[in-house]
């Protein structure tokens, strides 16, 4: 337990930074060496990547039609229920951000416009690993859906059979998603933003993925022929904030619903209660024996936090200056908290709003900023999947009203020709008029 009042400003920020990223060269030089491959090789390089790292010895990276139409069959009754559910919570949540589109007359003869459309080609990237993620396929491809994207595509790692879960599959069916590629990785990011054979080349990626992936996306979108993509990431982490009346057992489960994600997930826990902290930590050995993660969840909570605060401003103030990707108040009356919560990726107010909600089936999108992002990013939403553009409509009138001013900030400038564009047009106005 850390007595926040009683370290160092230099303790202080030790406490709330996160576990150091892995490496740095060797990384950054082997997800280099893939791409250039990707580049040059295009499908041969990640056929050849998918046998090496997923072990599939595939002949085709697409993966046929029939198969998305079909995973229905292959998923339980209750699954399907489920999924059907969450993807009718998040395409209702984000149908409700559509952006209205603006239309002004900023003087006489002036009209100014701003107007959005689809980002047309998106690439979607779903992560392997032990257990398949329709959720993360609901989270990306309902907002590409209500977005109207033109085309949306979908990699995902194969299994050594060179499959993938049904789940995923039909998710993605539910979400339109008719070009699903077998490929994960660098590889598979390398692929949607420069383009093979039988993969698009997309205008933007989305997704989480490993340290491989992040660096990918980080390199690819640095390139002006790569592809942009949606956010920093980093490991995933929670951070709950607690007073005396939370439930030691409910903290304790958030705590370790962040913790089974990964070695690397952080998850602290902020509060102005010794006693909730000390009944909480014996909470989570208590729960934690019964995880079928257990092993990957205890070396997570071996790198957490329980940090106790004077009182709840202080705890406030610690909770804005770490910045969770996911951040849980359990506190009396949490809402009244909510106007003094600076800095998260999503907020879960209350003691019936575990961070399982977000991740799954509330309508709230899981592709969240970590990191510390959370003070400069926001959780993905329909507006990642769109751009907005201006449009400016001057009449005749329009152009005599503003033009001298126009004229006469180019000329404070320096730039001629701009002076120009509008003295000849005010010119013909002036000799129309005579």
């Amino acid at each position: 337990m850390i007595k926040w009042a009683d370290i160092s400003a230099e303790e202080q920020s030790t406490a709330l930074s996160r576990p150091a990223l892995k490496d740095n060269k060797l990384l950054k030089e082997t997800v280099s060496t893939i791409i250039h491959k990707v580049l040059s090789d295009k499908d041969d390089a990640v056929l050849a990547y998918t046998k090496e790292f997923d072990g599939a010895d595939l002949s085709s990276l697409r993966l046929p039609v029939e198969q998305i139409a079909q995973a229905q069959r292959n998923i339980s009754d209750k699954v399907k229920a489920a999924i059907d559910l969450a993807y009718s919570n998040i395409r209702r949540f984000h149908e409700a951000q559509m952006p209205s589109d603006i239309r002004i007359e900023t003087q006489p003869g002036v009209v100014c416009e701003q107007k959005h459309a689809p980002i047309s080609r998106v690439g979607l990237y779903i992560p392997g690993g032990s257990a398949p993620l329709p959720s993360t396929v609901l989270m990306l491809g309902v907002c590409a859906q209500v977005a109207k994207c033109e085309l949306p595509i979908l990699c995902t790692p194969p299994s050594a059979s060179g499959t993938v879960a049904p789940e995923i599959l039909y998710a993605a069916s539910k979400c339109g998603i008719e070009h699903v590629y077998l490929c994960g990785g660098a590889q598979a990011i390398a692929a949607m933003a420069f383009g093979t054979q039988s993969i698009p080349k997309v205008d933007k990626i989305y997704g989480p993925g490993n340290s491989f992936v992040t660096e990918a996306k980080q390199q690819v979108s640095q390139r002006v022929d790569g592809a942009a993509i949606d956010m920093p990431a980093g490991p995933s982490e929670v951070l709950v904030l607690a007073d005396a009346d939370a439930n030691p057992s409910f903290v304790a489960s958030d705590l370790l619903s962040q913790a089974e994600h990964g070695p690397d997930s952080q998850a602290v826990l902020v509060s102005d209660s010794e006693a909730l902290i000390k009944a909480t930590q014996q909470q989570i050995l208590h729960q934690l024996a019964q995880l079928s993660r257990k092993d990957i969840a205890q070396q997570a909570i071996e790198n957490s936090r329980f940090i106790l605060t004077t009182d709840m401003a202080e705890a406030i103030r610690v909770t804005n200056a770490y910045a969770a990707e996911h951040l849980i108040v359990q506190t009396q009356n949490a809402r009244a908290l909510l106007p003094e919560l600076a800095n998260a990726g999503s907020i879960f107010l209350g003691k019936y709003s575990p961070e399982s909600a977000g991740d799954y089936a509330s309508g709230t999108n899981h592709v969240l900023p970590t990191y510390g992002y959370a003070k400069n990013y926001s959780s993905l939403g329909l507006l990642d999947f769109m751009r907005r553009y201006t449009v400016q409509e001057l009449s005749a009138q329009g152009i005599q009203n503003i033009g001298p001013a126009i004229m006469d900030l180019a000329e404070a400038e320096g730039l001629d020709a701009h002076r120009q564009a509008v003295a000849l047009r005010l010119a013909e106005l002036e000799s129309t008029d005579e």
